[in-house]
């Protein structure tokens, strides 16, 4: 109760005496608020707060233990220990000081100044220069922990003088030299580091050391350029004895989309043959009037090679593509072009065989059905495909036109069946040229339909568990009138629970699942309190008659296909495994996929295993077997282990592993990590790399160490 007496006097004693000494000139300044133990106004109307003194003032809050407020001289005295807390974070903290009355001007000494909880400046002096610049003489950097049994800052920063911008949020040291244990190891004149609450700012990023066995050793440096809020450019040269590399990347965002580059561009040494070898990858997107939305991408290479050499990319092909697409409460539209390239050794001599461009346009319209309730669309479609090569047979040519017509409805029935049904007709017209063993010009008619029965089934345990079961039987028939058409966009057939009840199992639109046949199958799930499940699909199609469409190995061929088991685990956020197979009546497995993902406290693990028998149809002329595991393991708060892994079964060779090991603290991080890349061809040698990162914690949002911060102990 005395103190808050104290507080409410001394307020008002301090407004008084402040208000006409520049700390209140106008109506709506900010107003002075000083809290104190005691308090006391001498001659010539001279405040004098001693005890516990807090002052709060245009956002600034200054603790100390003595503060005397001199009103002829605008002048405050102050005696520490000081604590000043700026409306921007950053804490000064020293011995004594002398401010003016709004606190922005003055002296501090024997100081630090702690930005963002990182950063720590120890200065002799600390002058403070408006509410823009602080200025500090004889200074030490660091955001490294400092205990009494080690005194000596892992590494540090010692400078003649460093300015502060608070407004521009950047560090400019005079007589820079870098300290590692203690030992100089570097020495610039100047200096300029973007302070910790600086989210980009022009200037070096993390420079990456780099060793391969194609390259040797190298470097990367980074050079970021800020080029105003909504766009940035990155520039990284790349040195080593045997390449001179410039990498790129650029980023710009507008009001309607965005858009990024990345590209690099190589002289390699002659012993390498002298090569000049780039790429240029980049992507975008934007919104149109009327609803439209214009997508691009572009993915092209100098050489088959480039990507995997330097690491940049393992894609095998690349697409370029533009789009232009708008979705209405009552339609759909969309057009593209899209080209293909290939990077693969085995496809390279045949590339002009392969399809290098695809144009497609597609309409679809929600049509009113009255009473006969459900959901009815229109489509409208057209397609284009062409090959380089002008050769019969390999150097075909395809368009298509199409219209279709579908329609589903479905309702809750007796018992809670769930009853659905839809219809449908597509009518298509092709254009084939450059291959005589299909007719030039083709019509073609599709009528589809589908009758379904669900039931689902649900129970409540005492403990609150819940279980569903559900049966499911369809009834489905379609039948593909005129003369056949190359199938050009569904040739690789992917049989699981996504489309084990679906009208057809083929991807694309050129082939249609013909037939009679009946899906069967059951789904049942159970859930747990606190978000955990476990669930398991059961299923089968069953034909009338074989209709031939579909190759052996893909779980779809005969009169009676496959049958397809998915199991599904989930425990809370941690743990997922997903297991799927495919098998005969005989139990003999066509395709077995594993995945399971854990995540805790200590790290994680993320591995998968495939198996699936060969189909040459598909272009898998022999069987698969992979293993992948990528795992990450926390040794202690401060250490991490990584392995990334691929093995080959078959061939019994790995074709991807890598070890790496981070360590970071408070003040610096440290990546190391090597990796070797077993793939072999004409144009790719097998290649091992390693990579050396070091940052300095405290020096840009990306680095904030605070979460890893030690404290001393003894």
């Amino acid at each position: 109760m005395r103190r808050r007496l104290l507080s409410l006097a001394v307020w008002l004693a301090f407004t008084l005496v402040g208000a006409s000494a520049g700390m209140a000139q106008t109506g709506d300044a900010p107003v002075a608020t000083l809290v104190a133990d005691s308090l006391r106004i001498e001659a010539d109307r001279v405040l004098v707060a001693e005890g516990n003194v807090e002052v709060f003032y245009d956002g600034v809050r200054l603790s100390a233990s003595r503060i005397v407020y001199d009103r002829a001289g605008d002048r405050i005295a102050i005696e520490g220990p000081i604590r000043l807390v700026e409306s921007t974070g950053a804490v000064l903290f020293a011995d004594a000081a002398e401010l003016d009355g709004d606190l922005s001007d003055g002296i501090l000494r024997s100081a630090r100044l702690v930005l963002d909880q990182q950063l720590q400046l120890a200065a002799a002096e600390i002058v403070r220069d408006g509410a823009r610049y602080t200025r500090l003489r004889r200074v030490v950097a660091s955001s490294c922990q400092v205990c009494v049994d080690n005194p000596t800052p892992l590494w540090e920063i010692r400078a003649s003088g460093v300015v502060h911008d608070q407004i521009g949020q950047q560090l400019y040291f005079e007589n820079a030299q870098l300290r590692v244990a203690g030992i100089p190891v570097f020495y610039l004149p100047r200096l300029r580091l973007p302070d910790p609450t600086l989210d980009r700012a022009t200037g070096f990023l993390v420079p990456d050391l780099r060793t391969t066995s194609e390259l040797d050793t190298g470097v990367k440096l980074p050079y970021f350029i800020r080029i105003g809020d909504s766009a940035d450019l990155t520039l990284t040269p790349y040195l080593s004895p045997a390449t001179t590399t410039l990498e790129a990347g650029y980023r710009q965002v507008f009001a309607t989309g965005a858009l990024r580059f990345d590209g690099a561009y190589t002289f390699e040494d002659d012993i390498l043959g002298g090569e000049t070898r780039w790429f240029a990858f980049a992507s975008g997107g934007f919104r149109l009037p009327r609803k439209f939305q214009l997508s691009f991408n572009v993915e092209t290479v100098s050489d088959s090679a480039y990507l995997l050499d330097y690491d940049y990319s393992d894609k095998d092909r690349l697409e370029s593509s533009i789009a232009l697409r708008r979705v209405r409460d009552q339609s759909f539209t969309t057009a593209g072009l899209i080209r293909y390239e290939t990077l693969r050794d085995a496809e390279i001599a045949i590339k002009d065989t392969l399809p290098e461009y695809v144009g497609e346009l597609r309409h679809s319209r929600r049509l009113p059905v009255g009473a006969l309730g459900g959901d009815a669309w229109l489509s409208l479609d057209a397609r284009v495909l062409t090959r380089p090569s002008d050769a019969d047979v390999l150097g075909r040519d395809v368009g298509r036109v199409g219209a279709s017509i579908d329609w589903r409805r479905d309702w809750v029935g007796p018992a809670g069946l769930v009853f659905d049904v839809s219809a449908g007709l597509s009518l298509d017209a092709y254009r084939v040229e450059n291959d005589s063993t299909f007719a030039s010009t083709v019509a073609r008619a599709t009528p589809s339909a589908l009758v379904g029965m669900r039931w689902p089934l649900e129970r409540t345990e005492d403990g609150g568990a819940r279980q569903i079961l559900e049966p499911v039987i369809q009834l489905a028939w379609s039948e593909t009138s005129g003369d056949a058409v190359p199938n050009e966009d569904g040739i690789l057939v992917e049989f699981d629970e996504g489309n084990l009840f679906s009208l057809s199992r083929f991807p694309g639109q050129d082939a249609f699942e013909n037939g009679l046949r009946a899906n069967i199958g059951i789904n049942w799930m159970r859930s747990l309190p606190g978000g955990s499940s476990y669930g398991v699909t059961l299923g089968r199609v069953l034909r009338f008659s074989d209709t031939d469409q579909f190759a052996e190995g893909t779980g779809l061929s005969g009169d009676a296909s496959d049958w397809l088991a998915a199991l599904r685990l989930r425990m809370g956020e941690r743990v997922a495994l997903i297991n799927r197979a495919l098998f005969d009546d005989g139990l003999d497995v066509t395709r077995n996929e594993t995945r399971v993902d854990w995540v805790e406290d200590w790290g994680s693990l993320s591995t998968s295993y495939l198996w699936s028998v060969a189909v040459p149809e598909e272009n898998r002329p022999d069987p698969l077997s992979e293993w992948a595991l990528r795992a990450s393991y926390d040794f202690s708060p401060n250490w991490q282990g990584r392995v990334d892994w691929r093995f080959d079964l078959i061939n019994d060779r790995a074709a991807r592993a890598g070890l790496g090991v981070q360590y970071r603290n408070e003040c610096i991080g440290v990546d190391l990590s090597v990796s070797r890349r077993f793939t072999s061809s004409a144009s790719v040698s097998p290649t091992t790399s390693y990579s050396l990162r070091v940052s300095l914690n405290g020096f840009g949002t990306e680095n904030d160490g605070r979460d890893f911060r030690r404290s001393c102990t003894g």
